[in-house]
């Protein structure tokens, strides 16, 4: 008569009163929830690992990010250093008598007729 009235309860009636998940369920299937907890302990390491490593990712791209935005800079004032009009107030402080070229070089061209 208590298979008819298991029976007769829901799903979760027997989950409350400790039917579907008691002891005998344990012991009968000890490897298998061991392995399954083994799974899930895996799992969240694995995903805490993952945040953790994502997180030291972000952090080296900024790094990388201020390291060629300094690297723009630098190179933008080298540039400004050896631009010519720096050049020629270098050369006039001087004094080597140098002076900027107005006309562009030509060529001359030889022709056979």
């Amino acid at each position: 008569m208590t298979k008819v009235t298991k029976n007769k309860h829901g799903f979760f009636w027997r989950i409350i009163h400790g039917q579907l998940l008691n002891f005998e369920f344990f012991a009968q299937h000890w490897l298998k929830v061991l392995i399954c907890t083994l799974m899930v302990l895996l799992y969240i390491t694995n995903k805490y690992q993952c945040q953790t490593r994502m997180v030291t990712i972000n952090k080296k791209q900024e790094d990388l990010e201020i390291a060629k935005n300094h690297s723009i800079s630098e190179r933008s004032l080298y540039m400004g250093r050896t631009c010519e009009s720096s050049m020629q107030e270098l050369i006039d402080t001087l004094h080597l008598n140098l002076k900027k070229q107005e006309q562009p070089p030509f060529k001359i061209s030889y022709s056979t007729k």
